[in-house]
């Protein structure tokens, strides 16, 4: 692997890292819990398979690639907390329920990050 080979992929990180904060940070464990306790609407935004395999309890899978059909059919007056596998398709998700309306949207980053 070339030096330049590694910049790239350096910079290509970088750049992942920076759009995900930007996007939608992901909240505190303390601020999650809060959102939980007080009875937020919990969505798992991966696929379909990645809940299959596990999932938070009570969590509804609504994948990122069917968020714009799906988001509609959710009150829009209940928190709402979003995971996925490392928090990035939350992030994007969460940015999508803002725009659709959503006032009280957290982004609590992957699933193994949720308290149990």
């Amino acid at each position: 692997m070339t030096v330049t080979n590694l910049a790239i992929g350096a910079v290509a990180v970088v750049g992942y890292v920076a759009i995900r904060r930007i996007l939608a940070p992901r909240a505190s464990l303390a601020l999650v819990q809060e959102k939980l306790a007080a009875g937020a609407l919990v969505v798992d935004v991966r696929t379909p398979a990645e809940f299959k395999s596990g999932a938070y309890p009570e969590a509804i899978n609504l994948p990122l690639q069917e968020l714009s059909s799906g988001i509609g059919k959710l009150a829009r007056d209940k928190p709402v907390v979003l995971y996925c596998h490392s928090g990035s398709r939350a992030a994007l998700a969460a940015r999508m329920f803002k725009k659709a309306g959503f006032q009280d949207v957290t982004n609590a980053g992957p699933l193994h990050r949720l308290p149990h």
